[in-house]
C-alpha cells in the first residue's frame, strides 16, 4: 500500500526467498561458492547451516537459478517424511515413475537406474534438502546410503543439506559418524555486520526500483540492534518502518518507526546481539576510562604553572570523561554509536579538546575531499565476452587474433597461457591475484561482462569500450554471483613449442622446480636451519612444505594454483590484480604466441 507513496515497482523488504534481492555480502558469497563446488560431481553431501532469517532459502534459490545446465535439481522443502516417503519425493522431482506400492528397495532400483542413465547422458543428479534439521536419524541414514550409488569413476548422487545450527548437532551424533564423512564441504552462515546493513538497504530498495536513502545513519544504527543483522528481523522491521512513516506522510525512516515497528513485530529484543557488552561489564569498563582519564588530566595539570588544578581536573574529566561515558551507550540507549564521534561537552575550550576536535575535522575534510567515483552502469560498462577476454589478453601483453582462434581459452593455450574458471569471493580471487573477467548478471537475469584489471580496497579499474575506468567494487558486486575467469601462465616445460633441442620434458620440468625451490625456500624459512631440512627433502616433500606456507592443498601436486603461487612469489613481471606498493612494475613485454614468456 506504500509502494507508489516511495516510488517502489514492488516490495523492497518481503520475505520471500526472491534470488533478486539476495544481498551477497561475504559469508553468503562463500554459502554459494561452497554450493557451486558441490555440483562440480564430486558426490558426498554438502551441508550449509545458519541461523533462523540468515537467508538459506534464499541462497538455495539463487544457487538453482545459477546452477550448470547438464544439471538436474530435486528439491525437498518439507523434511517431515519416513524414508519411504523421501525417496517417493525424489523420484517425484525427478519424473522417476514407480509403483504406487513400491518397497524401499524397489524405490531406490528405480533411482539406481535413473542415475546411471543420466550419467550416461552426460547429467549431474542433485537433491537438496531445505530445513534439514527436521530429518530423522533413520532417514539420514537412509540418504548415506544414496550416496553409495556409483560407478568406477565417480558418485552418481550429490546431496545437498540446509538447516538450523541443529543439523551440525545431529551430524556430531556417533551413529551418523558415517555420514559425517562424507560431508565435502560445509558451511555455517552468520548474520550480517554492523557495516554491511546499509549497503544491503540500498541494495534492496535500488532493486525495488529506488535509489535514494531512504533511512538515515541513526536509523540504520538501531534497525541493526533491533534485528543483530539477521536479514529476516531486517526486512520485517524495514517493511513496518516504511508503512508507520507513509501513515505520516513522512519520506524518511526516522528512529522512531524503528522502536514502533520493533514493538509491533515483538520479541526482537530478547536475543542479545552476539558483539553486545553486558552491561555491568559496561559500567565498569565507563568507570575505568573514567578513572583513567581522570589520572592522565592530573598529570597534564600538574605540569602547568599557575594553574588551578581543581578547576582543570574538573574540565578534564567531565570534557573527556562525558565522551567516554557517552562513546558506550548504556543499556537503555538506542541511538548511540561507539563508532562515531560524540561531543557533549558544548563549549568546552580545554586544549585536549580543542585537539580531538581538530582531529575530527581534519579526518572529515579528507573524507570529503576524497574523489567519488563515478557510478557503475551495467549497461553502459558491461562488455561481451570477447570484448572482456580481448581486454584481458592485451593486459598479458598479447593481441587476441579471432579469426585463428575463435575462443578464448584456445587461443590462451597457444600463447603459453591457461584459462582458470572459477566461483568464490573477492578474498579467493585476491588470493589468486590476477585481473580477471568478472560474470554479471542484470535484475532481469541479462548476463554482461567486465574485466576487472586491479583491485585497490573498494577501487576497482576496470576495461571499457573507451579505455579504463576506476568504479567502487561494491557498485560491481551487486551484480556479481562470484563467477570469475583469470589467466595464468605456463612455466617453460609446459609451454607450447620450445626448441626441439632443448631437453626432454622430465628433465627440463625437475631442474626448473628445483631452481624455483631453492629460491623459495630462501624466501619463506624462518631460519638456517629449516632452509637446511627442507633443502634435503625429495620434491613432492619440498611441495608439500610450499603448498602449507601459501595455504594450499598439501598433495604435493605441482598443479595450476601451485604454480600461480609461485609467479607470484618469484615473477616481477606478470599482471597482478592486487599489485604490491612496493614493486609496482611495467605490464609484461608484448609476446607472440609461438614464444610465451617464462613464469
Amino acid at each position: 500500500m506504500y509502494y507508489d507513496f516511495f516510488g517502489f515497482r514492488e516490495p523492497p523488504f518481503s520475505i520471500a526467498p526472491d534470488p533478486r534481492y539476495l544481498y551477497l555480502s561475504e559469508r553468503h558469497k562463500e554459502a554459494l561458492a561452497h554450493l557451486m563446488y558441490g555440483v562440480q560431481g564430486q558426490g558426498g553431501f554438502v551441508v550449509i547451516t545458519g541461523e533462523v532469517g540468515t537467508g538459506k532459502t534464499t541462497i538455495s534459490r539463487c544457487f538453482i537459478e545459477n546452477v550448470p545446465d547438464h544439471v538436474d535439481i530435486a528439491l525437498i522443502l518439507n523434511p517431515r517424511l519416513s524414508a519411504r516417503e523421501l525417496l517417493a519425493s525424489f523420484c517425484d522431482e525427478l519424473g522417476i515413475p514407480y509403483a504406487e506400492n513400491a518397497t524401499i528397495k524397489q524405490l531406490i532400483d528405480r533411482i539406481n537406474q535413473h542415475l546411471l542413465e543420466a550419467h550416461a547422458r552426460g547429467r549431474h543428479q542433485v537433491l537438496m534438502i531445505d530445513e534439514a534439521q527436521n530429518l530423522s536419524a533413520e532417514v539420514l541414514e537412509q540418504l548415506r546410503l544414496l550416496t553409495n550409488l556409483e560407478t568406477a569413476e565417480k558418485k552418481l548422487l550429490q546431496i545437498v543439506l540446509l538447516g538450523q545450527p541443529e543439523l551440525k548437532e545431529m551430524l556430531d551424533r556417533p551413529e551418523l559418524r558415517q555420514l559425517n564423512q562424507r560431508v565435502t564441504a560445509r558451511y555455517h552462515l552468520d548474520a550480517l555486520e554492523r557495516e554491511e546493513l546499509p549497503a544491503y538497504l540500498h541494495y534492496r530498495l535500488g532493486v525495488a526500483g529506488v535509489k535514494v536513502e531512504l533511512f538515515s545513519p541513526a536509523t540504520t544504527r538501531l534497525l541493526f540492534r533491533k534485528s543483530h543483522g539477521i536479514p529476516r528481523l531486517i526486512n520485517l522491521l524495514s517493511d513496518r518502518a516504511l508503512l508507520g512513516a507513509y501513515s505520516e506522510g513522512v519520506q524518511h525512516i526516522e528512529p522512531r518507526h524503528i522502536r514502533a515497528a520493533a514493538k509491533e513485530v515483538g520479541g526482537l529484543a530478547s536475543r542479545p546481539s552476539p558483539n553486545a557488552v553486558p552491561p555491568v561489564l559496561r559500567l565498569v569498563t565507563v568507570a575505568a576510562v573514567v578513572v583513567a582519564l581522570a589520572v592522565a588530566a592530573w598529570a597534564v595539570v600538574d605540569q602547568r604553572q599557575g594553574a588551578a588544578i581543581p578547576e582543570q581536573l574538573a574540565a578534564a574529566g567531565g570534557a573527556q570523561g562525558g565522551d567516554a561515558v557517552e562513546t558506550l551507550p548504556g543499556p537503555g540507549s538506542e541511538e548511540g554509536d561507539p563508532n562515531d564521534p560524540v561531543s557533549t561537552a558544548g563549549g568546552d575550550d580545554s586544549a585536549e579538546a580543542q585537539v580531538a576536535s581538530g582531529t575530527v575535522e581534519r579526518q572529515q575534510d579528507a573524507v570529503n575531499e576524497a574523489p567519488e567515483l563515478p557510478a557503475f552502469d551495467l549497461e553502459e560498462h558491461g562488455l561481451s565476452t570477447a570484448d572482456a577476454y580481448a581486454g584481458l589478453f592485451r593486459l598479458w601483453g598479447f593481441d587476441w587474433d579471432r579469426s585463428a582462434y575463435p575462443f578464448a581459452c584456445d587461443y590462451a593455450d597457444a600463447a603459453g597461457l591457461r584459462c582458470m574458471h572459477r566461483q568464490g569471493s573477492r578474498r579467493s580471487m585476491e588470493a589468486i591475484n590476477r585481473p580477471a573477467v568478472l560474470d554479471l548478471r542484470g535484475p532481469g537475469g541479462e548476463r554482461t561482462y567486465v574485466t576487472l584489471l586491479r583491485l585497490k580496497g573498494d577501487v576497482a579499474t576496470i576495461a571499457t569500450r573507451e579505455g579504463t575506468l576506476d568504479v567502487s567494487f561494491s557498485d560491481l558486486e551487486d551484480y556479481w554471483y562470484g563467477q570469475f575467469s583469470v589467466l595464468w601462465q605456463l612455466p617453460p616445460y609446459m609451454a607450447w613449442g620450445g626448441d626441439p633441442s632443448e631437453l626432454p620434458r622430465n628433465n627440463r620440468e625437475g631442474v626448473w622446480l628445483s631452481a624455483r625451490m631453492m629460491q623459495l625456500v630462501g624466501m619463506h624459512a624462518s631460519d638456517r636451519e629449516e632452509v637446511d631440512r627442507v633443502s634435503r627433502m625429495i620434491r613432492n616433500e619440498q611441495v608439500r612444505w610450499y603448498q602449507k606456507v601459501k595455504g594450499l592443498k598439501q598433495d604435493g601436486v605441482v598443479g595450476a594454483m601451485t604454480l600461480i603461487q609461485m609467479s607470484n612469489d618469484l615473477d616481477a613481471g606478470v599482471p597482478r590484480l592486487v599489485p604490491s606498493d612496493a614493486a609496482m612494475v611495467a605490464p609484461v613485454e608484448t609476446g607472440q604466441a609461438t614464444r610465451p614468456r617464462s613464469g
